[in-house]
């Protein structure tokens, strides 16, 4: 059939009713409120089984393993839109360096073994496997289904990859999965050893992070109004803010195509430069007040939320059963990395509430941001570890040196330079480290 606006609406209708199903299942059984599984996830998992890849009930559209990579696109489009500038670069390091170097490190270093591996050890056992495969693993783990999709779509258009994209989405849902089973056990260990510094068991969580609503006293505002109804509703000015970013990437795209060069540009590059000229143009005609950004931040959480279910429903089983083997062996290696991390880099150089400080890291650079937090949640209920405070303030430059990542890697590794690209990454890596030891150094000292 012939795809439409029937067909789009139809697919977010099903995907919205999944979604509802997934929160509705979080909610009400026991079981999957133990393992803390987010309600997309179980909504993917749900559209994988019902959709073409597998029973084949829902009448989801031919287009339905595009819809990642065009989300990706709006979502970075959002990231630069209504950022404000808090302080000088030097400030800001300052005041969080171990939380910005360790943060830093961990993906760093992910990225770089992955690719070093990829590019040698690999090469020699399966040596059919596509360059660049490697690289999918900490797209997936490190990155999640966001940059999955991102890395995955550059290396699909610049190296013709028609694969990256499941294999990047494939990593994202293991990492997903295995972040958080694997992040609670690790915390159940760490409570037997005594690492903890504020639980000494796992009861007394919050009943909203199990059931995934919260109660009416938890309940808060979704953001501020900053425009008025009778001319445009708020939610609209931010939402046309936010497409207007990918109807700007695809304009860019068309018109360099006209130029017919043998070069592609990124996609979600072209989406993200858009918003910082969004935010830069309402800045000189005096309207950036009417941007609220954790307006923003929930829409591009919403986003998010549904990249993640067709990530996974858009799998393709043909595809991930014949690269079975490797994809196994490098979960394995991505999970023994951020464990290591974890153990042994973060138990050594945080010089306060290494594990609550390094779970948290675990989380992200095995899934997302948000499982990170669900973690930390589990260790730290009251949040007095600062771990959290201090990572967003830090994120502030991580995000620039991420953006910068994933825009080149895939770039380089797409023109066979992934070995090369490996070890440059694995320098900075080890400059990170050494960073680190110094500070921690630095403020012991200044205890005596």
């Amino acid at each position: 059939m012939e795809y439409s606006v029937t067909s789009l609406i139809t697919d977010i209708a099903l995907a919205s009713l999944l979604i509802f199903t997934g929160q509705i299942l979080r909610a009400k059984i026991k079981i999957i409120q133990k393992l803390f599984l987010p309600a997309p996830l179980i909504a993917g998992f749900l559209g994988l089984l019902l959709g073409p890849e597998g029973l084949a009930v829902l009448p989801f559209s031919s287009a339905l393993s595009n819809y990642p990579y065009t989300l990706i696109i709006v979502l970075f489009g959002s990231l630069f839109i209504g950022r404000q500038s808090n302080g000088g670069l030097k400030k800001m390091i300052t005041s969080v360096e171990d939380t910005f170097l360790l943060n830093m490190a961990a993906e760093t270093g992910q990225f770089g073994f992955a690719l070093v591996i990829g590019t040698s050890v690999f090469a020699l056992l399966f040596p059919d496997l596509h360059s660049a495969f490697a690289l999918m693993m900490p797209a997936g783990f490190a990155g999640g289904h966001g940059y999955a999709a991102s890395i995955g779509g550059t290396l699909q258009d610049i190296a013709g990859w028609e694969e990256a994209i499941t294999i990047g989405q494939t990593f994202a849902t293991i990492g997903l999965i295995l972040g958080v089973l694997i992040g609670i056990a690790a915390i159940n260990y760490a409570i037997k050893k005594g690492y903890t510094q504020y639980i000494t068991n796992m009861s007394g969580l919050p009943e909203s992070m199990r059931t995934g609503f919260f109660n009416a006293a938890e309940q808060k505002t979704l953001g501020r109004e900053t425009t008025c109804s009778i001319s445009l509703e708020t939610l609209t000015w931010h939402l046309a803010l936010i497409l207007m970013t990918a109807g700007g990437a695809y304009l860019i795209d068309y018109l360099y195509g006209l130029l017919n060069l043998n070069f592609s540009l990124p996609m979600v590059c072209l989406s993200m430069f858009c918003g910082v000229f969004i935010n830069w143009f309402l800045k000189l005609v005096r309207l950036d007040k009417s941007i609220d950004r954790n307006t923003i931040s929930r829409v591009g959480s919403s986003i998010t939320d549904y990249l993640v279910f067709f990530g996974i429903a858009s799998i393709r089983i043909s595809v991930v059963s014949e690269y079975l083997l490797p994809i196994i062996i490098m979960s394995l290696l991505g999970v023994a990395y951020c464990l290591f991390y974890v153990f042994v880099i973060c138990k050594k150089l945080y010089t306060d509430n290494w594990f609550e400080r390094g779970i948290f890291i675990f989380g992200w650079n095995m899934g997302v941001v948000a499982i990170g937090i669900i973690l930390l949640r589990i260790v730290d209920p009251d949040m007095k570890s600062g771990t959290l405070e201090d990572y967003g303030f830090a994120y502030v430059l991580i995000s620039i040196i991420e953006l910068a990542m994933i825009t080149f890697i895939p770039v380089f590794a797409a023109y066979h330079h992934g070995f090369l690209t490996g070890c440059v990454l694995l320098i900075f890596f080890a400059f990170l480290l050494i960073s680190a030891q110094r500070i921690k150094k630095r403020n012991q000292r200044s205890l005596y």
